[in-house]
Formats: structure tokens, sequence, C-alpha cells
């Protein structure tokens, strides 16, 4: 497994949150930030953790916070703007909205890196997740010439890195659960996952 000193935990926080209505990391569940336990899931397993995000309220959780490098232009650029910034090789990248992340599930993207691949993601319930994921640093060439030619879709990039994806068991599949507005925030509270 790699270890723990070549692993930066990169949380993007820098979406419009349009759907919330209010900065989505920073929205409360069970007397938390989402951002929070973001932070938990990572702390065991990373060496450092970087938020991106150009609102300052992050600095309270007292981790490097970065800007995006490109403003407006959705997760690639945010992505692309944590791996420049990391120290190390491998970067386990999260987005903000996943309240009920765990450690072991990100514990199972290290388990299963390998060199040659430059991204390890989840497969949970048939889709894809880009937002939880091991990035090689080296990926973020690929990352810059996305955005120089304009480039806004993650798939799209992905689809040129070397990628191995992770099937997720149905049972653990809630806990990589996005939460983007409110009525869903209301569905993990009652216990009912979208």
């Amino acid at each position: 497994m790699i270890a723990q000193k070549n692993i930066t935990g990169i949380i993007l926080a820098g979406g419009k949150s349009s759907r919330m209505g209010s900065d989505k990391g920073l929205m409360h569940y069970e007397g938390k930030s989402f951002v929070e336990y973001s932070i938990e899931a990572l702390k065991p397993i990373v060496s450092k953790i970087i938020i991106v995000s150009n609102n300052n309220e992050y600095d309270q959780f007292g981790y490097s916070r970065i800007e995006d490098t490109v403003e407006e232009f959705g997760p690639v650029a945010g992505i692309y703007s944590g791996l420049e910034s990391s120290l190390t090789t491998y970067n386990l990248i999260l987005s903000c909205d996943i309240p009920l992340i765990r450690t072991e599930i990100l514990e199972s993207l290290v388990q299963n890196a390998k060199l040659e691949e430059e991204v390890v993601l989840l497969k949970s319930q048939g889709r894809l997740m880009p937002l939880i994921a091991l990035y090689n640093k080296d990926c973020r060439k690929k990352f810059k010439r996305a955005i120089e030619q304009k480039e806004h879709k993650l798939m799209n990039v992905l689809s040129e890195c070397s990628i191995k994806i992770i099937e997720l068991q149905d049972e653990v599949s809630m806990y990589t659960t996005n939460v983007n507005t409110k009525h869903q925030l209301k569905e993990i509270e009652n216990g009912s996952y979208c």
C-alpha cells in the first residue's frame, strides 16, 4: 500500500453551490460542516490536506487553502490547482459535498493503486465518481492542457488518462452520496439516502 507520507488530501470546495443556495462545504449535518467530514475521512491516510476554495471562511479549519488557478472553470480547474500545489505523487481528491464519506472507502482507492495508473476512481451503483478518486500528480499536465483548450468536462479529461475503476459494494454506496440540495440534506438527515 502507498505510504501515508506520499499522499495529499485535496478537498474541492470551490463550486458555486447554486442548487444549495449557500456554500455546500459549510453546510451542517449532525453538528458538523460537510467539509469537516471530508477532513476526518482523509486525516488517517494522508500527510497533508489542501482545501481548494476562493472562500476564506475555510481558513477556520486550519488547513492549507489555495485558490483556483482559473476561476469559473469547475472541477477541472480545481483538480489542476490542487495537483499543482501538492508535493506528493498521490493525491486523494474529494468534493466537499459528501458528508457520509468514510476513511475505509478512501483506503480501497489507495490499496488498489498501481504505478501505471494515473487515476483510481470509484464506481458506485453504476456511476463513476471522479470526485472521490486517487490522482497521480503527473496527470496535472493533461488537466493544464484541458484548461488551455477550454475543456470543462471532467470525464473528457479523464478519457485522456490511464484509469483503474474500483466497484463499490451496494451496501456501502450510501457513503458516497452527494448532497447538492436542501431536499437531499433532509433525506440523509431522515436516513433515506438519495
